[in-house]
């Protein structure tokens, strides 16, 4: 089977601008990669994603932890089954995810309290990677990136917002679970902010090329 990269982080980290760095640095070492951003809009599996997104079903915490994991859980699955399983058991392809499994524990995590986090975690890595047995990743780079200068961020795009990007306490507390799924699961952290400001995105991307080569046993 092939690799499969994830990177992750709140809105506004910069996940976007580093996947496709990261792309077209590993094409241009002579690597086949595929391509994946989820959830995956313009597929019907992502139905009950897109109606818990627009607000449909209330407020974030109106959804629990539980349910909302299963929208987005559900989406990866058949994207999977119908597309990319096939990519991702050739030993030649790198698999390239903008958003995973991560990404529920990043933002589900924050809707329980505290003591119950590891027995969530616990259960969403059973569910999708033992139940509906998806892919893990070999490696996860999470982007750091304050609540404040997320919402920044967010609120620099001019476009409407989601449930998750509306609550400003949500996306503080998503900041906490984030922390937390990186240090528990072994991702690999990379600050996206220096003080009040984002990063050099080409500085950022320095220190994800390094950790990808290392994972793919390329030289840098």
């Amino acid at each position: 089977m092939g690799r499969l990269i994830a990177i992750d982080g709140l809105d506004g980290s910069g996940k976007s601008t580093q996947y496709e760095m990261l792309a077209s640095y590993l094409e241009g070492r002579g690597v086949r990669v595929r391509k994946l951003k989820f959830p995956v809009y313009e597929n019907d599996s992502s139905v009950l994603v897109r109606m818990y997104l627009s607000g449909a079903l209330g407020n974030a915490d109106d959804t629990n932890a539980y349910a909302a994991s299963m929208f987005f859980a559900a989406d990866r699955y058949v994207s999977y089954v119908t597309d990319w399983r096939a990519d991702y058991n050739d030993p030649d392809t790198v698999v390239l995810a903008d958003r995973y499994t991560t990404a529920n524990l990043i933002h589900q995590l924050s809707k329980l309290p505290r003591g119950s986090w590891r027995d969530f975690a616990d259960w969403l890595c059973d569910f999708e990677f033992s139940k509906l047995i998806l892919p893990r990743p070999d490696l996860v780079v999470y982007l750091e990136i304050t609540p404040e200068l997320s919402r920044a961020m967010i609120e620099s795009r001019g476009r409407e917002r989601d449930v998750h990007e509306r609550d400003a306490d949500f996306m503080a507390r998503c900041h906490e679970a984030g922390r937390y799924a990186s240090e528990t699961f072994g991702w690999r952290t990379v600050q996206a902010t220096r003080g009040c400001a984002m990063r050099p995105k080409d500085e950022i991307f320095n220190e994800i090329k390094r950790a990808v080569c290392g994972v793919l046993n390329i030289e840098v």
